[in-house]
């Protein structure tokens, strides 16, 4: 390992493709700690803390703490995010982007064109929301606002500020991919989760001077670890189908027949479906803090708050629903069986054509499934572990399950560890990028890379 981060710095185009990333990544982090005009933040942290389980807490997430705080970069990377899947989703349905998307890097630059515009317009539309709804709150304590000096000069002050501030991040990504090392909206997410790792082990310290035992705590990082090391192996697990492509005389020179395979990755959706099914699950739950007048509303959201048994079904299905529907958008059995067979392609034992496409589609299947089971549970242990699984307010049976389950299952750890399945997937998935990207760069300019001896090469998650 050592030696490998001496090759790094030794290769003057990678040591600076480094060095810049982390310059850029630092201009990031400091401008997370430059507030917005107005804004009271000591009530604004605290109403954040009541309400972690709505969408205000999951786009502190992709802020790294930012939204809480309510700095320059609020919004993050949520509104670039937002856009690239709205225009990915409309490449399929709109045969103009689906054009574009086929005319190689001139259709590209177009579509990232397009992505900008329409992060632009997200921007503004969100921090305009943003400075509406601070504006109506207040604190529960004296009736306080969040807003010192309420009015439109505030709420043009916001939206100027949190539009000029996700604008220059997705400037900061974009030089990131260009100049840096792997894709750099995910770095600077990447950045903003671990930045808060620190508070998380501070957090842990002052649970154990409470009274957890040490053995507890060693227990817990073990099945952190033993969590992320299983998240490293299946995010590298493939089926791969082989395929044999027959010979072609093409003038003077016999071209084929050479053996391959068709790797299809066990979790094909990546971390996509997790944010789906969150964001979704997310909107119920922040209607009802500005509805709690209504009784039906008010029900609702407390059958929905985050570690309620209702949520965590919800949240399963919609994690296997996402998974199959995003896999679908992303991969088309047909169109790859009909590529395999316009160049000589095909599965040994399975006619080119339909019956090849209906032969990937059933492995996809079963294996996207495989794919889906997994991201639940590692959205959901994780979840379960901090807040556990409240059985106890479930109808009909609540007293009994209250009376005999252990409080550990019901209360869970009560522990506000960045180990949340969304965020665990986005650290550990960027983490093996990074780590391929460097390594691709090594191995090159012929050095050894982090993997040197194990007879194994990391593959890129896409």
């Amino acid at each position: 390992m050592i030696e490998s981060l001496r090759n790094i710095f030794k290769i003057p185009d990678l040591r600076n493709r480094v060095l810049f990333t982390l310059g850029m990544l630092a201009i990031y982090r400091l401008g997370a700690h430059i507030p917005t005009p107005g804004i009271n933040g000591d009530l604004l942290e605290q109403f954040f803390q009541s309400n972690q389980g709505t969408i205000f807490g999951f786009l502190d997430l992709f802020s790294g703490g930012s939204f809480r705080r309510l700095t320059v970069f609020a919004l993050g990377v949520q509104p670039y995010i937002t856009a690239s899947i709205i225009l990915q989703l409309l490449t399929v349905v709109w045969p103009y982007l689906e054009k574009l998307s086929k005319e190689g890097e001139l259709g590209r630059r177009k579509i990232t064109q397009y992505t900008r515009y329409l992060t632009v317009f997200l921007s503004v539309f969100q921090s305009i929301g943003i400075a509406l709804t601070l504006q109506k709150q207040t604190s529960g304590a004296g009736g306080i606002g969040f807003v010192l000096n309420p009015g439109p000069s505030f709420i043009l002050m916001t939206a100027l500020t949190l539009t000029a501030g996700s604008i220059f991040i997705m400037w900061l990504g974009e030089q990131i991919s260009d100049r840096g090392i792997g894709n750099g909206m995910s770095l600077i997410i990447f950045a903003g989760i671990v930045a808060g790792l620190p508070r998380a082990v501070q957090e842990i310290w002052s649970k154990m001077q409470q009274g957890w035992p040490v053995p507890f705590v060693i227990i817990l990082l073990a099945v952190m670890l033993a969590v992320v090391a299983a998240i490293v192996f299946v995010e590298r697990g493939q089926r791969r189908i082989p395929v044999q492509y027959a010979k072609r005389v093409i003038g003077r020179r016999m071209m084929g027949g050479q053996s391959t395979h068709l790797p299809l990755r066990v979790n094909s959706g990546g971390v996509i479906p997790v944010i789906f099914a969150s964001s979704i699950l997310s909107f119920p739950t922040t209607f009802g803090l500005f509805s709690r007048d209504n009784k039906f509303l008010r029900g609702m959201t407390d059958a929905l708050k985050w570690g309620e048994p209702l949520y965590t079904l919800l949240y399963v299905v919609a994690i296997i629903f996402f998974t199959y529907f995003y896999v679908s958008i992303i991969f088309n059995p047909t169109e790859v069986a009909d590529n395999m067979r316009k160049y000589g392609g095909f599965v040994p034992g399975i006619r080119p054509g339909k019956n090849t496409a209906d032969y990937i589609d059933t492995i996809l299947t079963r294996i996207t499934f495989v794919g889906a089971i997994y991201l639940a549970l590692v959205a959901v242990i994780p979840e379960f572990m901090i807040a556990g699984i409240r059985l106890n307010h479930l109808p009909l049976v609540g007293a009994w399950f209250d009376a005999h389950t252990p409080e550990l299952i019901l209360r869970g750890l009560n522990v506000n560890f960045y180990f949340g399945g969304t965020s665990l997937l986005i650290v550990v998935g960027v983490a093996m990028d990074t780590v391929q990207q460097i390594e691709s760069q090594l191995i090159m300019r012929h050095y050894d890379g982090f993997l040197k001896g194990s007879g194994v090469r990391m593959r890129g998650r896409r």
